[in-house]
């Protein structure tokens, strides 16, 4: 029987060369044996109404891409979110392991496809208590999901966003890869949670990577976090929670919200991530939901452990961004935004002023940064290093020392940039804190 649901699939496939018009697809494959497929959705409302496929490759991709095509047509979008790699792989009367790749791909391609249907076309009825919670496939994202899920009456979806691929830095060593959105979506999955991909790679490369290198060049010290979760991440997922009709966004930062709708310290000071918030609107924040807020990283690590979670000792996200794996540095040497100059952000050939520095940065990275600086209406430079609490004499000496060194520099020239006192650097680049004390 498997060999015959095998063979229909392979010989009579379900929607091959279709492309329903007004459809989103998803693409995957690319690999050394050559398999490739792309999976193309129709979404009007809340339904799959029309699919179709295209694929390469070995016959086992052909009769995956199919076995999905048959899956989700007519099926409420949620529900396709459901479909996974052993969903595909049963269709077709299982697979062995050597062709269980096929399944994997056609997963991936549908996800993209349904991600992308989702995020323009979908209009599915709200619903009270249903959630949408961002999963990158760590522990704190999964330990958010599944606290969201224990509470009574709550129905929640999943969403990863794809933001980051690269050859030289994917797989386990990216928190944003196409390798970690199958991770994601298998845990997910097994929640029991429907799951979305969401390709902002675009997105994330104009308003984070390019003005990231564009500012380094010039000598600055930008935030990659604060831009990326206040500008790109979390709107594209409010948006989709509006498709999807979720009042709610949860995440795995550890923050807090007072009652009057304001940024708070998470309880964990060693693990707070309020500050990445700080440039999310005051309407966002009141959507937005923090689940591990009044937890401690151990005690999540605890909960992952206690519910089986295979990501229970995994590393934390920040080890593992799209700099992890190469370092800083080389990042940016091979992006161009280096020279062979130890330890200068700067471009410019040896002995260059910092102005001309600034100058050099690649076209691309200076018109991304023009355009993402005019769209924003405050800067996102990385926030001061946080200090122990310190008595009012010792705030009062150290304030007289700093207007010391600020007298000493406005008595001479203006010094280049990166000789200017810390104090005069910092004002008027930090905004100000949105998180009220604890």
């Amino acid at each position: 029987m498997a060999d015959e649901r095998f063979a229909e699939h392979l010989l009579h496939p379900e929607g091959r060369g279709h492309e329903p018009a007004g459809s989103r697809s998803g693409a995957a494959g690319g690999a050394p044996c050559g398999d490739l497929v792309r999976i193309s959705v129709r979404v009007e409302g809340e339904r799959v109404v029309d699919a179709g496929f295209e694929a390469s490759g070995c016959g086992s991709m052909i009769a995956a891409a199919s076995a999905v095509v048959t899956l989700v047509r007519g099926e409420r979008l949620l529900d396709c979110a459901r479909i996974g790699s052993a969903e595909v792989a049963a269709e077709l009367g299982g697979l062995s392991a050597g062709k269980h790749h096929a399944a994997d791909l056609a997963s991936d391609a549908l996800h993209r496809a349904l991600g992308e249907a989702a995020r323009w076309d979908a209009e599915v009825a709200a619903r009270p208590g249903r959630t949408l919670v961002a999963m990158s496939g760590g522990v704190d994202s999964a330990v958010a999901a599944l606290l969201c899920a224990r509470e009574s009456g709550a129905e929640v979806c999943a969403v990863t966003l794809e933001l980051w691929r690269d050859p030289e830095n994917d797989a386990e060593a990216s928190c944003c890869s196409a390798s970690a959105v199958r991770v994601a979506r298998a845990l997910a999955h097994r929640l029991g949670m429907p799951h979305l991909t969401l390709d902002l790679r675009e997105e994330f490369r104009a308003g984070v990577v390019e003005p990231w290198l564009a500012e380094h060049a010039a000598g600055l010290t930008p935030n990659p976090c604060v831009r990326c979760n206040g500008h790109v991440r979390l709107d594209a997922m409010l948006d989709l929670a509006d498709r999807l009709g979720a009042a709610r966004l949860a995440t795995g930062h550890y923050a807090r919200i007072t009652p009057d709708g304001l940024l708070r310290a998470a309880v964990d000071a060693a693990k707070d991530q309020s500050y990445m918030l700080a440039a999310l609107a005051p309407a966002s924040i009141a959507r937005m939901r923090f689940p591990l807020g009044e937890l401690t990283k151990p005690q999540v690590r605890e909960i992952a452990e206690e519910a089986g979670l295979p990501v229970a000792r995994k590393p934390d996200s920040q080890d593992l961004c799209f700099l992890a794996g190469t370092g800083r540095a080389a990042f940016l040497a091979r992006h161009g935004a280096l020279r062979d100059r130890p330890g200068d952000m700067s471009t410019a050939p040896a002995g260059a002023s910092r102005a001309t520095a600034a100058t050099t940065t690649s076209p691309s990275a200076s018109a991304a940064a023009s355009a993402w600086g005019a769209a924003t209406s405050r800067s996102t430079s990385w926030p001061p290093t946080r200090t122990p609490t310190r008595s009012r004499s010792d705030r009062g000496r150290r304030s007289t020392r700093r207007r010391s060194r600020c007298a000493r520099s406005r008595s001479t020239a203006t010094p280049p940039r990166s000789t200017r006192c810390a104090c005069a650097t910092a004002r008027g680049r930090f905004p100000a804190r949105s998180t009220a004390s604890r």
